[in-house]
């Protein structure tokens, strides 16, 4: 595993339940604001353990890899009373997770 994705697993175990952040936003947060889908890759192959269903696109809508996991991440995230627009993406202003960047 290179350094920028175990750098990005380790944000990603920080998100407490109830929130989530977007690609980007890690991607920002480790100094490279341009990575974003440098991020899904990683996303791609994370850890089971670690919170994934938490990470999300900027706009609210769960990725994944197509299927039941976006269901899952669905379920997932309600059951963490991650709160939902109408539409269906994740409401960004009540539950994104903000880190302070120096």
């Amino acid at each position: 595993m290179n350094a920028f994705y175990a750098d990005i697993y380790k944000v990603v175990g920080d998100i407490p339940a109830g929130f989530v952040m977007s690609y980007g936003q890690i991607a920002k947060i480790l100094g490279r604001p341009h990575s974003a889908r440098e991020v899904g890759r990683a996303m791609a192959g994370c850890p089971i353990e670690l919170p994934w269903h938490r990470v999300i696109m900027a706009d609210g809508t769960i990725t994944g890899t197509g299927g039941m996991r976006e269901v899952t991440s669905r379920e997932r995230l309600e059951a963490e009373g991650v709160a939902f627009l109408l539409d269906g993406r994740v409401n960004m202003s009540i539950s994104q997770y903000e880190i302070k960047v120096n």
